[in-house]
């Protein structure tokens, strides 16, 4: 009995939330959720399409024609050009989408390999379709860089993927075209599939650039690239996202999708088009409010130089510092620190063998629950 769901987790990240959701004066650095609301040009286009009486009723399952030609557009400026009828798929969250891809590109038994630290949801996802996460590490001396020999290593005959997260969570790396074009080189000559989950990409801080493999056209029948629009609008709770890939790819896929949801919520559908549409000033807003949130966590845990060391992230709303000198390992350190400061983070285990004596700290908070976070985290270090 159970047999699917035997070996599955919920997400740790969940488990810390539902733990610090007992505490009344809990402080959360947790989950990766945006501190601002939803933009108003995104309720603007809700309400235009609620008083027209067009969101009661199913959309075509790949999504409404008017949104994925608008993710069409949006592609183009990017340098990403696929076919909005048959190459682009609109999702109910972008790990609907990873489900959904996971599932129509493997055979229970073959292997994906994902780098590490790394969002914690996506080892249970593969493990759902019957396959083995295989853990590559990063090097956190270099910066959370991956080193392509680590993957020339991994890969075996039942290897069908490399699945990664760029900007990286938890990690805030990105990765240079250099990195990515040597992994899309090993992935044909070995045949695989790219996962790309792109969904912290709004989020880049100095004058780092961000590429996509799915730039390159003679990669498109390998690459798929996920987005949503949670992190980078603060719709976290529209549950609204979309893949793209090559035509033959995306026709696989969306018999999965069909299967778990006939079709994303419609309603959010019509948010996402007011996303694309009107919300570019609200990304650079919520952008330059995470850099400054940056900057303020990483001067906190600088103060802590004693109790922390970290990479500095050049992206998302995450850090990812190493807890030094504790005895505790990282749950057992993150709960203390719960129970006794109700201050909640992530555990770095969460995200990994290379995550553990590690925490995430979530800077997508507000500058004051960031600020009395860590005066609550510095008394707990003086008891």
């Amino acid at each position: 009995m159970f047999e699917r769901t035997r070996d599955l987790r919920l997400s740790i990240i969940k488990q810390m939330e539902l733990k610090a959701s007992k505490y009344t004066d809990v402080i959360s650095l947790a989950q990766g959720i945006p501190s601002f609301d939803t933009p108003d040009c995104v309720k603007r286009r809700v309400e235009r399409a609620l008083s027209r009486g067009v969101v009661a009723k199913y959309s075509l399952s790949p999504g409404l024609p008017e949104l994925r030609e608008l993710i069409e557009i949006s592609l183009a400026r990017e340098k990403m050009y696929y076919d909005w009828q048959k190459e682009i798929l609109v999702t109910a969250g972008s790990i609907e989408g990873i489900t959904a891809s996971i599932l129509a590109i493997t055979t229970p038994g073959d292997e994906i390999i994902i780098p590490e630290p790394t969002y914690t949801s996506y080892r249970e996802v593969i493990r759902l379709a019957g396959c083995k996460p295989v853990f590559v590490s990063l090097n956190e001396e270099k910066g959370w860089t991956f080193e392509l020999e680590q993957y020339k290593k991994a890969i075996t005959e039942k290897t069908k993927a490399i699945f990664y997260c760029n900007p990286n969570n938890p990690t805030g790396t990105i990765y240079t075209k250099n990195q990515l074009m040597d992994l899309a080189k090993l992935a044909e000559k070995h045949d695989l599939f790219l996962i790309s989950d792109e969904v912290y990409k709004d989020f880049i801080y100095g004058k780092k650039e961000f590429f996509s493999l799915a730039e390159i056209p003679e990669l498109r029948k390998r690459v798929i690239r996920i987005f949503s629009f949670s992190k980078a609008y603060a719709m976290t709770g529209w549950r609204i996202a979309y893949l793209h890939s090559d035509e033959e790819n995306v026709k696989e896929i969306i018999k999965v999708h069909d299967a778990l949801v006939t079709c994303a919520p419609v309603i959010s559908q019509y948010g996402a088009m007011g996303a694309l549409e009107m919300a570019d000033d609200d990304i650079k807003k919520f952008n330059t409010a995470y850099e400054k949130r940056r900057n303020i966590t990483c001067g906190r845990l600088k103060k802590l130089s004693n109790e922390f060391s970290f990479v500095l992230p050049n992206s998302s709303y995450y850090v990812f510092p190493k807890i030094k000198g504790n005895e505790k390992n990282s749950w057992e350190f993150s709960n203390d620190l719960l129970d006794k400061a109700q201050v909640a983070v992530v555990p770095g285990m969460a995200f990994g063998p290379s995550g553990e004596g590690h925490i995430r700290i979530s800077f997508g908070r507000s500058e004051d629950d960031i600020e009395k976070a860590f005066d609550r985290i510095d008394k707990y270090f003086k008891k």
